[in-house]
C-alpha cells in the first residue's frame, strides 16, 4: 500500500505532466482560459488515463508486441468516447467550450506515455494509482493555470467576480496569456520542489 501511495504522490508533484514532464501543451495552453475549462479537461483526462491505464495492465499479456501502440490507442479512444458521450449529454455547455479538445484526448502523450512506460509493465492496482496521480497532478495543474488567467484576465475565478472586469488584462484569457502565465507557473513549481529536497 506505502508504494501505491509513492507511485499516486509522485504523478502529482514529482512527475507532474505540466509542471515537470512538459507533457500535453495542447490542452495545457488550449484549454485554460477558464478555471472551469481547465478543471473540466483535467478531469476528463484523468478519468481516462485511470481507466485506460488499468485495461491496458489487465490485458498486456493478450496484446502482440507487433500491435501494442494500436491496441493500446483503441483502448484510449475507447474510454474517451465514454466521456465525450457524456459530457454531450449532460454538460453540452463545456463540452461546446472545450469543443476538440475532449477527442484529441486520445493522442494526448500523457495518456499513452503512461500507457507504455508504465501500465504495460505493472499490475492493475499500481496502475491505478499511476492514472489516478498523474491525472491529479494534470487536473490540478490545469485548474491553477485556469484560475490564474481567468483572474487576471477578467477578475474572476470559476465564474466568481473578485474585481471589476475592467480592470482585467485581455492578453491573459488568449494564447499569449497562457504561455505567460504557464512560464510563471513552471518556474514557481520549480522554486518550491526544489526548496524541499
Amino acid at each position: 500500500m506505502k508504494e501505491n501511495i509513492q507511485i499516486l504522490v509522485s504523478g502529482i508533484i514529482k512527475n507532474n505532466p505540466v509542471f515537470v514532464l512538459l507533457l500535453g501543451m495542447c490542452p495545457t495552453l488550449g484549454t485554460t482560459s477558464t478555471a472551469i475549462n481547465g478543471l473540466a479537461m483535467g478531469l476528463a483526462t484523468a478519468f481516462v488515463l485511470t481507466c485506460a491505464n488499468m485495461a491496458i495492465s489487465l490485458l498486456k499479456n493478450l496484446i502482440p508486441d507487433k500491435v501494442r501502440i494500436p491496441a493500446f490507442i483503441v483502448v484510449i479512444a475507447t474510454f474517451v468516447t465514454v466521456v465525450k458521450m457524456c459530457m454531450e449529454a449532460y454538460l453540452p455547455s463545456l463540452y461546446d467550450s472545450l469543443g476538440l479538445f475532449i477527442p484529441l484526448i486520445v493522442v494526448n502523450c500523457i495518456v499513452l506515455g503512461r500507457a507504455e512506460a508504465f501500465a504495460a509493465k505493472n499490475k492493475v492496482i499500481p496502475s491505478f494509482f499511476d492514472g489516478l496521480g498523474i491525472g491529479i497532478g494534470f487536473t490540478l495543474a490545469l485548474t491553477i493555470l485556469g484560475s490564474v488567467r481567468e483572474f487576471l484576465g477578467t477578475g474572476k475565478i470559476f465564474g466568481f467576480s473578485i474585481y471589476p472586469e475592467d480592470f482585467g488584462s485581455l492578453i491573459f484569457v488568449f494564447a499569449p496569456g497562457a504561455f505567460i502565465v504557464l512560464g510563471y507557473l513552471i518556474a514557481i513549481f520549480n522554486k518550491f520542489s526544489t526548496k524541499s529536497k
